[in-house]
């Protein structure tokens, strides 16, 4: 099963949720007005949104998330990839790298990474 897309708007709110979570849906309207200025009518909004795409799960008002945000950022990463770079990887590291010095360090987390 795929991962559904989270678009940016839903990803700023599903930190929040994956932070607090599990919580309910009151008390995340309302971090959602004091961290992101949403009214409850839009984090609401949200919520059934991703309850329907099966991202989140809303039971008795009680918010949980159904996907991790390791998933969401793999699906995003594997997007990109596949339409930026026509799903070559090796053509987005270079990409990356060449776009901001990478240091030793990094370097080589990325070839332990690599290795496993």
């Amino acid at each position: 099963m795929s991962t559904p897309k989270i678009f940016e708007s839903e990803y700023r709110f599903c930190l929040i949720l994956w932070k607090n979570e599990p919580m309910s849906s009151s008390s995340l309207a309302k971090l959602c007005n004091e961290e992101l200025g949403w009214s409850r009518t839009t984090t609401y909004t949200v919520i059934k949104r991703l309850s329907e795409r099966g991202v989140i799960k809303n039971e008795n008002s009680i918010v949980t998330s159904l996907i991790s945000k390791e998933q969401a950022q793999q699906a995003e990463i594997s997007e990109m990839v596949e339409k930026t770079f026509e799903g070559s990887l090796p053509a987005f590291i270079s990409a990356f790298a060449k776009r901001q010095k990478l240091s030793d360090e990094e370097i080589e987390q990325i070839k332990r990474i690599i290795e496993k």
